[in-house]
């Protein structure tokens, strides 16, 4: 019974197989760019986030009220100079705002650097 154990066991001996390999490989790969890329979208998300709660409190803000808070919260998130240009509109029919600004960053990927555009945009009723 021993042997047979062993006979399954021995003929492996440490051996990796490529596969084995090349999938801890590029889940290293995917950890890596995740790690480093993804504070990117974060900071969209947030910004985007502030430009809506900015939007819904925009009956009691002026437009450069609005815009001195939204440039502030884009220095915060250490965003490109582009971003603190924010075009406010304020439309009245329909009775809405918009808030949108616009940034482009590069990705840093393993062999190439990737340019992105964000364009936040956010469409209130007043």
């Amino acid at each position: 019974m021993v042997s047979a154990v062993r006979r399954r066991i021995g003929n492996r001996r440490g051996k990796v197989k490529l596969g084995c390999l090349l999938t801890l490989a590029l889940l290293g790969a995917g950890i890596y760019l995740s790690i480093t890329n993804v504070r990117t979208y974060i900071n969209y998300w947030a910004m985007k986030d502030e430009m809506r709660v900015q939007a819904q409190f925009a009956n009691n803000l002026d437009d450069e009220s609005i815009r001195r808070r939204l440039r502030a919260k884009a220095d915060e998130l250490q965003l490109p100079p582009d971003a603190r240009r924010i075009t406010i509109r304020r439309r009245t029919r329909p009775r809405e705002i918009v808030i949108a600004t616009e940034w482009q960053v590069t990705l840093d990927l393993l062999v190439t650097r990737v340019p992105l555009t964000f364009r936040p945009e956010v469409h209130e009723q007043l």
